[in-house]
């Protein structure tokens, strides 16, 4: 990675919860690359680029924790809510102990991560001609695409740094006179 950015995270508590757990939250070893490009997101972003995940280096040893706490089983209605906007005295309540349900949840502890990533544009298909659109999915091969890997040896290209080549290369070709 020639150029962008190293971001070190860390904090005393992570969760990065699987989906196949339904009532109870498990967290995944390790950081995911959604959670990463998040964290990107939530520092800088921008409509017009997409960050692009290389590695996450893991800091410190993976530990669990195991957390039990208190949560409500169900919400207030929404009708209890619009009633007491429109008179401004019905009481807007729910009180623990009656809807209490303790919920255990496997955490990581003491986490910390280095994300390096890297941007490219983010190209919006609804504002191109259509020959260009048609074009930009065609430019792509399924040979060239790069299967995603989490800190393992693999193919340094992405499949989105491939399409925006190939469809500067198309925008270029039209604008550009031919020499």
């Amino acid at each position: 990675m020639s150029y962008g950015v190293k971001l070190k995270v860390w904090g005393d508590y992570a969760c990065f919860t699987r989906p196949e757990m339904k009532v109870e939250r498990v967290s995944y070893d390790v950081m995911t690359p959604s959670a990463a490009r998040g964290i990107l997101e939530a520092i800088y972003w921008k409509p017009a680029i997409v960050w692009i995940i290389d590695r996450i280096h893991v800091l410190n040893k993976i530990r669990f924790d195991n957390v039990r706490r208190n949560e409500l089983a169900s919400k207030i209605a929404v009708g209890t809510v619009n009633a007491a906007m429109k008179d401004g005295k019905s009481p807007v309540e729910v009180f623990i102990e009656d809807d209490r349900q303790q919920r255990a949840a496997m955490i990581l502890r003491d986490a910390a991560y280095v994300i390096e990533a890297h941007f490219g544009l983010s190209l919006d298909l609804a504002n191109l001609p259509p020959e260009a659109s048609s074009a930009r999915r065609s430019a792509v091969s399924t040979s060239e695409l790069a299967t995603p890997t989490l800190n393992t040896k693999g193919p340094k290209r992405s499949v989105s740094t491939l399409r925006e080549r190939s469809f500067m290369s198309l925008l270029c070709a039209r604008r550009c006179p031919a020499q």
